[in-house]
């Protein structure tokens, strides 16, 4: 019988392929889930009942405090996604939130997909991410590969598949896409990749290699690699920029937003560990932050403000642009006001080379954002 949570899950195997102790590391810290996570749950439990409503099986439909127009629209168009694929199978057979067992090639190894597609040929893995900070990778991606090699040994002795389609459908992101392997290519990363790697990650054996995997790594924030790897950069003599040649700033720049990133989360943990647990770090102290003034009761404020003469009180604003768009509707709003709205361009800001928007003339893009301020 399957426990409800893997050691090796598929969500987090782009982690523990690269970094194979993690899992055991991680197990020493508390999994607790945040706001992002249990709406992502809410927005795959909506995806789960509209997809078997459309398909006539009976469901209850959810409610959540996370509902929101933009939920509705975003697993609206998931379910659109799936009828589109399957349009093009020939008698296909639909599975929604099924177990697979893939544990031929990772111990213990098992997971939920949130939509599998059979049909004579192929077999097509479909994946839910309501998260609209990373974009996830569609080409290679391992949670789906896993998912995959799970639901072949499901399927195989029943369909004649050669190759698998995976997809991830992330519209928070506008990111939309698939990716097909065949079989054969999917087994052999399966028995000579994935399963070796696993094989070390159960018993938390192998070298910590820290990464952009770290990024929901419980063990993170004590990980030595990890802080040694950023410890590199801290220890750097940071001069005046003259003195410092374009590569040696180029360098800095490619490594500063992870140290940054890496030092907010060794503050954060110390504080929670002083603040909830009463740890004593030696050079530090507990303080009480600043805080501001606040009414008690607004309306006993208002009742008293007029009743001694002053009814000047009030603020009155438009709503913003976003509210008025979803009191009109989208196709409303844009009849209405479309005339009316502007997007001017936003502050030149210094990103990495692999970040997708296109370059901007710097030279054109600073006399507009002058104008527009």
């Amino acid at each position: 019988m399957l426990s409800d949570h893997a050691l090796l899950s598929p969500s987090s195997s782009h982690r523990w392929l690269h970094c194979t102790p993690s899992p055991v590391l991680e197990a020493e810290f508390s999994n607790v889930s945040g706001p992002a996570a249990e709406e992502g749950t809410a927005a795959h439990a909506l995806c789960e009942h509209k997809l078997k409503r459309v398909l006539k099986i009976r469901s209850k439909r959810p409610v959540s405090k996370y509902d929101s127009d933009e939920m509705e629209e975003n697993t609206d168009a998931y379910v659109g996604f799936v009828l589109e694929q399957l349009a093009v199978c020939k008698n296909p057979a639909v599975f929604i939130e099924q177990k697979v067992d893939f544990s031929e090639y990772v111990p213990e190894g098992f997971g939920t997909a949130d939509c599998l597609i059979v049909s004579d040929g192929i077999l097509h893995v479909i994946d839910y991410k309501n998260g609209a900070g990373v974009l996830v990778e569609i080409k290679d991606n391992p949670q789906l590969k896993c998912y995959a090699l799970g639901a072949l040994a499901m399927f195989n002795m029943l369909y004649d598949i050669t190759e698998v389609s995976m997809s991830i459908f992330q519209p928070r992101r506008e990111n939309v896409g698939t990716w097909t392997v065949p079989v054969e290519e999917l087994k052999e990363w399966g028995e000579n990749i994935l399963k070796p790697k696993a094989i070390l990650a159960a018993k938390g054996e192998g070298k910590c290699q820290p990464g952009e995997w770290c990024t929901f790594c419980r063990a993170a924030v004590k990980c030595r690699a990890r802080a040694e790897m950023h410890m590199k950069l801290a220890q750097k003599e940071l001069k005046l920029p003259p003195i410092l040649s374009d590569e040696e700033i180029e360098g800095i720049l490619t490594d500063l937003p992870a140290l940054t990133k890496w030092a907010n989360e060794i503050m954060a943990y110390a504080t929670e560990a002083a603040v909830n647990h009463g740890k004593v770090w030696n050079g530090f102290k507990v303080v009480a932050g600043r805080s501001v003034r606040k009414y008690t009761d607004e309306q006993k404020v208002a009742d008293t403000a007029i009743k001694n003469g002053y009814k000047d009180i009030y603020h009155k604003s438009l709503i913003t642009l976003t509210e008025m768009e979803k009191l009109m509707g989208k196709t409303k709003f844009s009849e209405i006001m479309g005339g009316l709205i502007c997007k001017p361009p936003g502050k030149p800001a210094l990103v990495p080379a692999t970040d997708k928007r296109p370059a901007i003339n710097v030279i054109d893009a600073k006399s507009e954002f002058k104008e527009e301020n």
